[in-house]
């Protein structure tokens, strides 16, 4: 099995996506076990103490589907803050889910509902909530 690549994660962002997951407890969402392993592998760090170069809730990242090689520039948020879905991406989606704690320049496969896996490269943190000094959102 591939080694997936370490993750980091504000500790806000840990507590409200906890949150979230207790609260869908008994609801169906596309790979909630593996996102709960990725949270519970996470390293987590208090949000003044964020790199700069990691995606978190609420970053505009740019990142790339090797399947079929297209690029895609999409913010990363909470399942509520979707609202139009124009160029954002829910944290529950499992690309989103892929995007999560990961560093410029890292690759990871993640599970695809139905079967068979995806593999999300990340190009660039275009836009980081902790960067710009909201460590509040």
């Amino acid at each position: 099995m591939e080694q997936k690549p370490p993750i980091t994660i504000s500790s806000l962002d840990a507590a409200r996506l906890e949150k979230i997951l207790d609260s869908l407890r008994n609801k169906q969402i596309p790979n909630k076990e593996d996102f709960q392993a990725e949270l519970d592998r996470a390293n987590i760090v208090e949000p003044e103490e964020m790199p700069h170069d990691v995606v978190t809730m609420n970053s505009t990242v740019v990142f790339r589907m090797d399947s079929s090689g297209k690029e895609f520039a999409l913010t990363l948020v909470y399942p509520d803050d979707i609202d139009d879905g124009a160029g954002k991406i829910s944290v529950l989606a499992p690309v989103g889910s892929a995007l999560l704690g990961l560093r410029e320049g890292d690759e990871i496969s993640w599970p695809k509902p139905g079967g068979g896996l995806l593999r999300v490269c990340i190009s660039k943190v275009v836009y980081q909530p902790e960067r710009s000094g909201d460590f509040r959102r």
